[in-house]
């Protein structure tokens, strides 16, 4: 897993959440919701990094469960942040479709991993 797909596209997301948060909290003085889609858009990254090293087959799924639970709170701060005008569409289209992305390599790696566990 060490180049893969997920890997390399759950860290670009993590830097552009960090940058939006850089944005929202300077441009517009918003820390509640930013705060919210930071924690979210960050940890997936991360939990996949923690899948890497899981324990069993199990426990891969279970971090990769997670991290699929993250990438879907970070699209719903997303809507929330666009649906309120704290971002614009352009913002909202791109950040929308990395998410979206993220969500269905993870979709397709928790059912490929259950299916290998049985």
């Amino acid at each position: 897993m060490r180049d893969s797909v997920l890997r390399v596209k759950s860290f670009d997301f993590a830097i552009r959440i960090v940058n939006l948060f850089k944005y929202l909290k300077n441009e517009h003085g918003e820390y509640i919701l930013s705060q919210q889609l930071i924690r979210s858009g960050t940890s997936i990254g991360a939990i996949i990094r923690e899948a890497e090293h899981a324990e069993s087959s199990r426990d891969f799924v279970h971090k990769l469960s997670i991290g699929l639970k993250e990438a879907n709170e970070s699209k719903y701060w997303l809507d929330l942040l666009f649906a309120t005008d704290y971002i614009n569409l352009n913002m909202y289209e791109s950040l929308n479709k990395d998410c979206k992305e993220i969500l269905k390599i993870l979709v397709a790696s928790v059912k490929t991993s259950k299916r290998n566990i049985k």
